[in-house]
């Protein structure tokens, strides 16, 4: 996409367009989660799409990988410092969303 690194909303939506990117961020935000459990905190996510979203993220510098050299091996998965920044992003978006369901049950009475 030419825009991408340019258009701060083209380069934020490429991002983001992994169905579960705004998911995984969200479980990660102040936490550092092993693999393990963060695929039972997001429910429904098959581990082959929790892999490849994850190896998404990892190389777009939002999300850091660290294998700790023990039997069997543990994995942790953090944001990076730019992927914390975040942060601000995901409160705004639980507060609109919040004020949209509101909305929803309202319509629907």
């Amino acid at each position: 996409m030419k825009l991408f690194g340019q258009c701060p909303y083209v380069t934020t939506q490429k991002l983001l367009s992994g169905k579960w990117a705004i998911l995984i961020l969200h479980q990660l935000d102040g936490q550092t989660k092993r693999f393990g459990q963060l695929q039972r905190d997001l429910g429904e996510i098959t581990q082959s799409t929790l892999t490849k979203q994850l190896r998404y993220l990892e190389e777009e510098g939002l999300v850091t990988r660290t294998v700790y050299p023990e039997v069997p091996p543990r994995v942790e998965y953090q944001l990076t410092e730019i992927g914390q920044e975040f942060h601000t992003v995901l409160e705004q978006i639980e507060i609109w969303g919040d004020k949209y369901i509101a909305q929803l049950k309202t319509a629907h009475q």
